[in-house]
């Protein structure tokens, strides 16, 4: 008999590797046999019906290029599920139109093409339809915060919190995506939630499944701000083991907001899987743009795994961190009166990050692989830079 592995198995079923690991363990694959820490499947064998599905969709997957499950048109690149390395053929596999369009706009935005992104995203600001409409003022306002352009950020973002005031007599699945919207613009600018907005168990079980993944994101991203960092993670976990990987934009930002709940709880070894899990989904797409967005967060994380091992790509990230940062703080700080700190490096600000919170010099050194001396070096330029004297000023100018 011949066999294939875990990996083809997944790529000749249009599943997630994940999945199909899945259904090996549970002894779904009549044949399958397991080699040390591999298994070995028959090159015959069928694909099992995927249990969690069977209620919402057909046995069948559906392909790449099909209508991502959704009444309208609600960002449909991150709605659309695709393997690793498809993201690119599954845009292109669209029909043409509107969709197809926003659909670029995403991909622009989510591999850290601001400029490209909000010029795709454009055309569609005033769109009659609701979810393109939606879509182009979140795509559009965030790609505006990286070019630095915050005049239209701000009025897209605004019109995000408009719809939702103007957004009573909507149909539930329109007022959902209104609200998903909404909380996910207030959340990522750590912002408070705007008035109205019904409770996540109202709309989130109104929403398509990858929109349902990043919400559950935001969801823990709000539940972090809090400090409720085993809640936050819990949901999170919970969410990647109820499929979202299939949906890889989602899941990079789930794992990117483990990675931050295991950092503030000192469990590294767990931060570290989820950075190296949400790089797994994101290096064959280039899809950086969320680890940019949540470096500061990640608490010298993303310096201590990639410095070493893809020292390049660090490079580009730390560039969108640097544009995304300033603009993001050009909202963030009047709108709550807050004063995060953007004259610092983004290593001055991981040290900070991580003394703010307690961690001592030599515990620092260690999780960045610096010197204890270099800590030194750079806590006493951050304190330069902020005109402070002592470690518990820092908390005041650092992301909370």
């Amino acid at each position: 008999m011949d066999y294939i592995t875990v990996r083809e198995a997944a790529e000749k079923w249009n599943i997630s590797l994940r999945l199909a690991q899945k259904f090996c363990t549970e002894g779904r694959i009549p044949g399958a046999q397991k080699f040390g820490s591999t298994w070995a499947i028959p090159a015959d064998a069928d694909k099992p019906e995927d249990l969690r599905r069977k209620k919402k969709e057909p046995a069948a997957r559906l392909p790449v290029q099909a209508v991502p499950d959704t009444p309208f048109t609600m960002m449909p690149l991150m709605n659309t599920p695709f393997r690793p390395g498809q993201c690119r053929k599954t845009v292109e596999a669209m029909m043409e139109g509107p969709q197809k369009d926003m659909a670029w706009a995403e991909y622009y935005y989510f591999s850290g093409q601001a400029e490209r992104a909000a010029q795709a995203a454009n055309p569609y600001l005033t769109s009659p339809d609701l979810g393109l409409r939606l879509s182009a003022c979140w795509i559009y306002g965030y790609a505006n915060l990286t070019t630095g352009q915050i005049r239209q950020a701000r009025h897209a973002l605004e019109t995000v919190q408009r719809t939702l005031a103007e957004g009573e007599a909507l149909p539930p699945n329109l007022r959902a995506a209104v609200s998903f919207v909404a909380a996910g613009a207030a959340v990522l600018l750590h912002l408070p939630l705007p008035e109205g907005l019904p409770s996540t168990r109202e709309f989130l079980p109104l929403l398509p499944a990858g929109l349902r993944a990043f919400a559950l994101y935001v969801q823990a991203h709000s539940l972090y701000l809090r400090e409720d960092y085993a809640k936050s993670v819990g949901m999170v976990e919970a969410a990647l083991a109820m499929g979202a990987e299939d949906y890889p934009i989602s899941a990079i930002y789930l794992h990117l907001a483990a990675v931050m709940d295991y950092m503030r709880l000192r469990q590294l070894p767990q931060a570290q899987a989820h950075l190296l899990a949400a790089w797994d989904l994101a290096r064959p797409d280039d899809l950086i743009e969320g680890f940019g967005e949540h470096h500061g967060l990640m608490d010298g994380m993303l310096e201590s795994v990639f410095k070493e091992h893809w020292p390049e790509d660090l490079r580009r990230i730390l560039d969108v961190t640097y544009r995304f940062s300033w603009g993001w703080r050009r909202i963030h700080n009047p709108d709550t009166g807050h004063d995060v700190a953007d004259n610092l490096t983004t290593t001055e600000f991981s040290v900070a990050m991580l003394t703010a919170q307690g961690w001592t010099g030599k515990e620092i050194a260690a999780h960045m692989n610096i010197s204890p001396n270099t800590v030194k070096r750079h806590l006493a330029e951050i304190k330069k830079k902020l005109g402070i004297s002592n470690r518990n000023e820092l908390k005041k100018y650092m992301l909370q």
